[in-house]
């Protein structure tokens, strides 16, 4: 049970009403899990916090400057990285101790952001594009039909290493962990539009530009038929080898679609992004355990996704490019949750 001392700002807010209510201290310390003491010093008015009490700060200011400079030259350390460290430089204390410290300085330990890498060429051309786009309307982009593969599996390990950032840091390019192509394995392609999303293709082996046309052929165009029917509309994708192949460039000339340019390496841009992420998140609740059950979860998650929402995300289309042009190229917080 915790000392009076630990009691948080939330735990005292509901002491003070539980005990407006009537009940006794007893009942008080039970439901919120602390001690009877401590419930009784808080109502009384005697508690005493860390920072009143009279027990020495076990670290100097200067070994908390060294500490910071430590999380800061790695922001990918462990606690345990960070004692070893700290020790090293002279400071021995606890693992509890280095904890505490770095919480003090605004640091929590968190799942990193996970972004593209660009080089400078690819920073320049996205800032160019987006530059092209930044006057698109909303009914602009409704005519564009995005597409984009991901890779599903029955598997939900641990999201690997963590950073240490402050609060605003999400985006700062030291606490981000870069990227990297997906491995082989099982792959689903999809496609929306402001109207709502089309078939699923489930991908079997590696495509090609043969089967990434058979694809366009069998789920592509039925996609556009069911958003656009008879209407004109615009073929989103990346510039992956299968999609910008030359005879791929022709299938699309022969059927009279205008694929509309895109920028490397942006997932950022790209509206499917955002639903691939509701289906995984949705996945993670099902807990499919084969194939069949993976397949079965995630078209019942896609064939959930509501028109609106689809609607949502092209609307936000004139945001993303104007956040690509203020971070001049580089990736911005998008994808974002809807």
């Amino acid at each position: 049970m915790g000392k009076t001392a630990d009691l948080t700002a939330v735990q005292k807010a509901i002491i003070d009403t539980l005990k407006q209510e009537g009940q006794t201290q007893k009942d008080i310390s039970e439901g919120i899990g602390c001690s009877q003491s401590a419930v009784s010093r808080h109502l009384s008015g005697t508690s005493v916090g860390r920072n009143e009490c009279d027990r020495k700060r076990c670290t100097t200011r200067r070994g908390d400057r060294t500490l910071r400079k430590i999380v800061e030259k790695d922001r990918f350390q462990t606690l345990g990285d960070l004692r070893m460290q700290w020790t090293e430089s002279g400071v021995e204390t606890s693992r509890a101790t280095v904890y505490r410290r770095v919480q003090e300085m605004g640091y929590r330990c968190r799942i990193p952001q996970v972004k593209p890498l660009l080089n400078q060429k690819q920073r320049q051309k996205r800032l160019t594009w987006a530059t092209e786009k930044q006057h698109w309307t909303v009914a602009q982009w409704s005519k564009v039909l995005f597409s984009d593969e991901s890779k599903f599996c029955t598997s939900f390990r641990n999201q690997g290493a963590r950073v240490w950032r402050k609060t605003g840091q999400r985006e700062m390019p030291t606490c981000l962990k870069p990227s990297v192509k997906y491995p082989q394995s099982v792959m689903v392609w999809g496609a929306m539009s402001a109207a709502g999303v089309g078939p699923l293709c489930f991908i079997k082996g590696r495509v090609n530009a043969a089967s990434y046309q058979e694809m366009l052929e069998h789920f592509m165009l039925p996609s556009a038929e069911k958003l656009y029917g008879d209407e004109d509309f615009i073929f989103q994708h990346d510039l992956a080898p299968a999609h910008s192949a030359n005879t791929t460039g022709k299938w699309f000339t022969d059927h009279g679609i205008t694929v509309l340019n895109w920028p490397a390496n942006s997932p950022d841009l790209n509206p499917v992004e955002n639903l691939w992420d509701i289906v995984k998140r949705k996945l993670r609740d099902a807990r499919p355990n084969t194939l069949d059950e993976l397949k079965a979860a995630i078209e019942a998650s896609w064939a959930s996704i509501a028109p609106q929402q689809c609607h949502r995300l092209i609307a936000s289309m004139p945001r993303r490019t104007e956040a690509v042009i203020s971070a001049k190229g580089f990736p911005t917080k998008y994808p974002v949750h809807n």
